[in-house]
């Protein structure tokens, strides 16, 4: 936790982390009484962060701003250019518009195989981002009038939010109102470590967004690999959660937004109920993005024959085993030789309990109360990534805003196509995006004292929530089909 202490120096505070933490972190802090006072090499960071990341930290910090402005708008013209390769070609019926594929060698159908032959073959010019879809615009007979002017807005659009984005964190646009400049420069490190991960996590909600749109469906190649990632950076340290508000001794600090927060210190989490928690929701995320078929037309022992047939038939189900199996054996590692990197994996694996298994009940609940489906998988996998990247508690927060957000995103899509009909995948990361941006006023500000509050309140309406609804939902349509009756 940091404190700001009245010498103008920034501290950070035993009871952040649990006991065993505290005892991995020791041999590299200078002890100063109950307080441990940040060593100098690599600011915050290089406490409880590897070397290599927390020096890699401050020799981007040591850039003039100039430069970081440069190289970030670079990087969000590079960003928004893997973001339009994957758009196009990680979907479900992938087009060859990116200019990193062959269209020649592109299986086309008869009346866009003549239109391609007529056009003239792609150059190492054509792959310059903004300029090469200005050169593309010779291919608009084969994907539409303007099928050019979106992959330029986006990486546009990128390379001017990037250096934005990178200000206002380094501002202490994450950390709660009011603090003082000298806890500000305390943080630099760690909101500008946090920009780099929220950048990466903006292009492949990018991506996602327009991937749903075109199709309505999210790839489990786009969000699989996402949670995977954001699992491996907050084991590797836990300063990959946004910011908390924290009390100790009455006095406010701030810490990164763990499992365990804001509650305080449980000793769950470092017991072998912790560990098993963990692998439960390795697991249950493994099987669930399985190709489970279930039908019940025949009889239960059929119905099992069926799903047990289909889960070997389907080649995926190897690699998910495969996934499952490693990654069982990293959470033990992990558990068992790093206490810190443990704190992190768990936030991570709760975030992606909470915010995947969020959407699936209300998948579930929905689908089984209006007898069609709700929402899409991809919508789940896709909160379970936000979930492992926010933690929990954002996933709650990102829940409740994305229909704020999906108004907005309705009637600017109705504007341009008079489509009423919208994918949630767009609503829910809009609403990431929101809560990520006014994280301090959103959680630390209200949710946090609400969750305070409401305690072993929060777990039991968890609980009974969903059949309320779902009963709710089911008299709903009873009434609807018996005052209006389907035609049929």
């Amino acid at each position: 936790m940091l404190l700001p202490t009245t010498d103008g120096k920034v501290r950070m505070i035993d009871s952040t982390f649990p006991a065993p933490v505290v005892d991995s972190m020791a041999p590299r802090l200078i002890a100063s009484q109950p307080d441990f006072q940040i060593a100098p090499t690599h600011g915050l960071l290089g406490e409880i962060t590897p070397d290599w990341l927390a020096g890699g930290m401050a020799a981007w910090l040591a850039l003039s701003t100039t430069t970081q402005t440069m190289v970030l708008a670079l990087l969000g013209i590079i960003g928004g250019a893997i973001a339009n390769h994957i758009i196009p070609t990680w979907c479900w019926y992938p087009r060859p518009i990116s200019p990193w594929v062959n269209r020649e060698r592109w299986p086309l159908l008869p009346k866009f195989q003549t239109i391609s032959e007529g056009l003239p073959a792609r150059t190492w010019m054509d792959r310059i981002p903004v300029i090469g879809w200005l050169r593309l615009r010779r291919e608009s007979e084969m994907f539409g009038r303007w099928f050019w002017v979106r992959p330029i807005l986006i990486e546009l659009s990128l390379a001017v939010t990037l250096p934005l984005m990178h200000h206002a964190y380094l501002g202490g646009q994450l950390l709660p109102a009011g603090v003082l400049p000298a806890t500000i420069a305390a943080c630099t490190d760690w909101m500008a470590l946090l920009f780099f991960l929220h950048a990466v996590f903006l292009v492949w909600l990018v991506a996602a967004t327009f991937i749903d749109f075109d199709e309505r469906t999210i790839p489990d190649s786009l969000t699989i690999p996402g949670t995977i990632f954001a699992i491996v950076v907050g084991t590797i340290t836990p300063f990959a959660f946004l910011p908390g508000t924290v009390v100790s001794n009455s006095v406010e600090g701030i810490a990164p937004t763990l499992s365990n927060h804001p509650y305080g210190l449980s000793p769950f989490w470092s017991s072998p109920n912790g560990l098993f928690t963990g692998l439960l929701i390795w697991a249950v995320w493994c099987f669930a993005l399985a190709d489970r078929r279930f039908y019940l037309r025949r009889g239960w022992s059929k119905a099992w024959a069926y799903f047990w047939f289909g889960l070997k038939r389907n080649p995926a189900s190897r690699i998910l085993v495969a996934m499952w199996l490693v990654g069982s054996i990293a959470i033990v590692s992990v558990y068992l030789s790093s206490p810190i990197g443990w704190m992190g994996m768990m936030t991570s694996l709760t975030g992606l309990a909470v915010g995947g298994g969020t959407i699936w009940i209300v998948r579930l609940v929905c689908g089984w109360a209006v007898q069609m489906e709700a929402m899409g998988f991809g919508d789940v996998t896709l909160m379970a990534m936000i979930g492992a990247v926010i933690g929990w508690q954002g996933s709650i927060l990102t829940f409740f805003l994305s229909p704020i957000a999906g108004l907005l995103i309705v009637m600017v899509v109705f504007v341009i196509n008079r489509d009423p009909r919208t994918p949630y995948g767009p609503y829910l990361c809009v609403g990431t995006l929101l809560v990520v941006w006014f994280w301090d006023d959103v959680y630390n500000a209200r949710f946090r004292t609400t969750l305070l509050l409401m305690g072993d309140v929060l777990l039991w309406m968890a609980i009974v929530m969903p059949p309320v609804l779902a009963g709710m939902m089911w008299i709903t349509r009873k009434i609807r089909l018996r005052l209006l009756p389907d035609p049929e």
